[in-house]
C-alpha cells in the first residue's frame, strides 16, 4: 500500500453507512441486473463515493508507473521475437496498424522504440529477446501486483497471500495478460496480411475484416471480468456480479481512447509544452485513463455487491 492510499480501517469508517444501508432488511437480489433495476442512481452515487474515497485518480497513476516500467522491454521482446521467424524491417509496417487503436503520440512512442531496437541489426535480437523478454516479464508482473494492490483497495480487503503464492499468482495473470496482448495484435496486424495472402472474397474479407474489432472488444471484456473476479484477495463471486463493471469498463476505455485519440490529434499540442517529452505525456495521460477506467469498473461492482449484501461472503456460498 503507498503512502497515499487510504488504510483499510479509514476506507471502512467511511463506508460505515453503506454497510449498514446493504444490512437493511430488503428483498434479496439474485443478480446485479436485480439491484440495478431496484435503484441504480443510489449504485451511482455509491461508485462515486468510493471513488474519492479509494483516492483512485492517485492509485491509477501509481499503476502506471509499473506499466512504465515494462513498456519498453516488452516492445522490444515483440521485436526479437517478431524477427525469429520474419524480417524485423517489415515489423514498423505492419505495427502501423497499431495507430487505429491508441493515440498518435502513443503510437510514435512504439514507433520510435522499434526504430531503436531495429538499429541494433538483426544478429543482435536473439540475445536481446531472451533478456528484454525477462525484463519485460518482471516488470510487467509489478504491473499486475499494482493491479492486484489496487483491487484489493477497492473490495476493501487487506492482502494476506504468502509471498511465493501472490507471486505465483501474479505472473500467471502476467502470463495470462501478455497472451492476449498478443492475441490482440495478432488480431490488429495479422487479419489484414492474412486476408491479402488467401484472396478471400470481398464480402467475405470486409466482414473478416470489420469484424477483428468487435473481437478485440470480447477479449477486452473477458479479460477484465477475469481480473475482477480473481485479482483482489477475496472469494471468487459468481461471474454474473462482474459484468456490470467488465461491460461498463470496456465500453469506456473504447470510447475514451477515441476520445483521447481525437483530442490529441486536433487540440492537445504537447510538444509545444513538453518538447521532445510531448509524445511520452500523451501515451501516459492514455495509460492514466486506461487505468482508471479498469478500476471503476471495479468500483462498480463493488458498489453493487454491497447494496446486494455481498461483499465479504463466504465462497460456495448463497450466490
Amino acid at each position: 500500500m503507498t503512502a497515499a492510499e487510504p488504510s483499510l480501517a479509514a476506507r471502512r469508517r467511511r463506508r460505515a453507512p453503506e454497510r449498514a444501508l446493504s444490512s437493511e432488511p430488503r428483498p434479496r437480489a439474485d443478480s446485479p441486473w436485480q439491484v440495478l433495476r431496484t435503484g441504480w442512481k443510489p449504485v451511482f452515487a455509491d461508485t462515486y463515493a468510493r471513488i474519492g474515497g479509494d483516492r483512485l485518480l492517485l492509485v491509477a497513476a501509481g499503476v502506471v508507473f509499473y506499466w512504465l516500467l515494462g513498456l519498453f522491454p516488452a516492445i522490444t521482446a515483440l521485436v526479437s521475437s517478431y524477427a525469429l521467424f520474419a524480417d524485423p524491417v517489415t515489423i514498423s509496417g505492419h505495427l502501423a496498424q497499431l495507430s487505429a487503436v491508441v493515440p498518435a503520440g502513443t503510437y510514435s512512442v512504439i514507433e520510435e522504440q522499434v526504430g531503436r531496437v531495429l538499429a541494433n541489426g538483426q544478429t543482435r535480437l536473439g540475445f536481446a529477446f531472451l533478456v528484454s523478454l525477462s525484463l519485460a516479464l518482471w516488470s510487467a508482473n509489478g504491473g499486475v501486483k499494482a493491479i492486484i494492490d489496487a483491487l484489493n483497495a477497492v473490495y476493501d480487503v487487506e492482502e494476506e497471500r504468502g509471498f511465493f503464492k501472490l507471486n505465483a499468482f501474479s505472473l500467471l495473470l502476467t502470463l495470462g495478460a501478455l497472451g492476449a496482448v498478443l492475441a490482440a495484435i495478432g488480431l490488429v496486424i495479422a487479419a489484414p496480411i492474412v486476408l491479402a495472402q488467401i484472396g478471400l472474397g470481398s464480402l467475405v474479407a470486409v466482414v473478416i475484416d470489420y469484424g477483428r474489432w468487435p473481437v478485440l472488444a470480447l477479449l477486452t471484456f473477458a479479460g477484465l471480468g477475469l481480473l475482477y473476479r480473481t485479482a483482489a484477495n477475496r472469494p471468487s463471486p459468481p461471474w454474473r456480479w462482474v459484468l456490470p463493471g467488465s461491460v461498463a469498463a470496456t465500453l469506456s476505455w473504447l470510447a475514451g481512447s477515441a476520445a483521447l485519440s481525437y483530442y490529441l490529434a486536433n487540440f492537445a499540442d504537447y510538444n509545444a509544452t513538453y518538447g521532445s517529452l510531448g509524445a511520452a505525456i500523451g501515451l501516459m495521460i492514455w495509460m492514466w485513463m486506461t487505468a482508471i477506467v479498469v478500476l471503476v469498473g471495479g468500483e462498480l461492482n463493488a458498489a453493487i455487491e454491497a447494496r446486494a449484501g455481498r461483499l465479504g461472503r463466504a465462497a460456495g456460498g448463497p450466490s
